[in-house]
């Protein structure tokens, strides 16, 4: 899992404990140290872990029994654990036992229940948290008007959920209408993806979203300054096809690219790519879908 400065992964043979590095400063790297590094370091105290999700200034991991740690960064609690002090080694999120998925948007994260709702904490003054309130928390809250999810995906401030209806709610700030539900007025408890049905999966960019279709396609909706919804259109609320885009079996969205993964086993990417984040061979950015070089 990469972040935006550092990177994790679960060292499988070792008990699927995990190790990160990069920069340090707030404790992101969980070594009990704020000591940048630029070779893996093991994070203390984590054995089971079955997933990572990174982005802002703090990482956390969903466990094999269920819970989540976070650690790093906790200056509006997104570590979770009713405190607001930086935490260089991994604490417990309260509130948030049988989780399924995790995810991390830039202050805040989520966490998918079996019992199929939603829990998020952390930074809450756009309404990421999709409690019904803009006041941050820095324990787990429930988002109001979500049962039936499948899948969770978080933004820079807004966060969306994949429901077994095969709809998309999302709720958070939307003035690029990264929520999908037609408007450009952020929204305190998740509202429908208008135009989204047959949805098989869910991926959110720092101010854009994108969702693969049962028959294939990709579309997306929100900013597309550097098209990073893949088509013509800059309405900023607009949802949009990916052009040319079928035979899609996986997607993920950068902060402002996205990607999809082709039954042939190409990959195309759009949007901005001026660190060469399309992979193909230019530093030129792409509002339609170019095929990654050499895979």
């Amino acid at each position: 899992m990469i972040g935006s400065t550092r990177s994790c992964g679960i060292a499988a043979r070792n008990t699927a404990a995990i190790k990160c590095w990069g920069w340090n400063g707030g404790g992101q790297l969980g070594d009990g140290t704020n000591t940048a590094s630029n070779t893996p370091v093991a994070v203390a105290g984590i054995t089971g872990a079955t997933e990572i999700t990174a982005w802002g200034y703090n990482t956390c991991a969903l466990l094999a029994d269920t819970t989540v740690k976070c650690w790093g960064y906790n200056g509006f609690g997104q570590l979770g654990n009713r405190t607001i002090p930086n935490s260089n080694t991994p604490v417990a999120v309260i509130g948030v036992t049988s989780a399924t998925a995790i995810s991390t948007g830039f202050y805040h994260s989520c966490a998918l229940l079996v019992d199929t709702t939603v829990r998020c904490w952390g930074f809450n003054g756009y309404g990421a948290l999709g409690d019904g309130t803009s006041a941050d928390s820095n324990t787990s809250v429930a988002v109001v008007g979500i049962t039936g999810a499948t899948a969770i995906s978080t933004g820079q401030y807004h966060s969306c959920a994949l429901l077994a209806d095969t709809t998309i709610k999302c709720w958070g700030t939307n003035p690029f209408g990264q929520l999908g539900n037609g408007t450009n007025t952020s929204s305190f408890t998740a509202a429908g993806v208008v135009g989204i049905t047959g949805a098989t999966a869910i991926t959110s960019g720092n101010i854009h979203s994108c969702a693969l279709l049962a028959d294939t396609t990709v579309k997306c909706w929100g900013n597309n300054d550097y098209g990073q919804r893949g088509s013509y259109n800059y309405i900023s609320y607009a949802m949009a096809s990916v052009y040319g885009i079928t035979g899609a079996t996986a997607i993920a969205a950068g902060v402002l690219h996205s990607c999809a993964l082709l039954a042939d086993t190409t990959v195309q990417c759009w949007g901005y790519n001026n660190l060469g984040q399309l992979g193909n061979g230019t530093t030129t950015n792409s509002q339609l879908p170019v095929t990654v070089a050499s895979l």
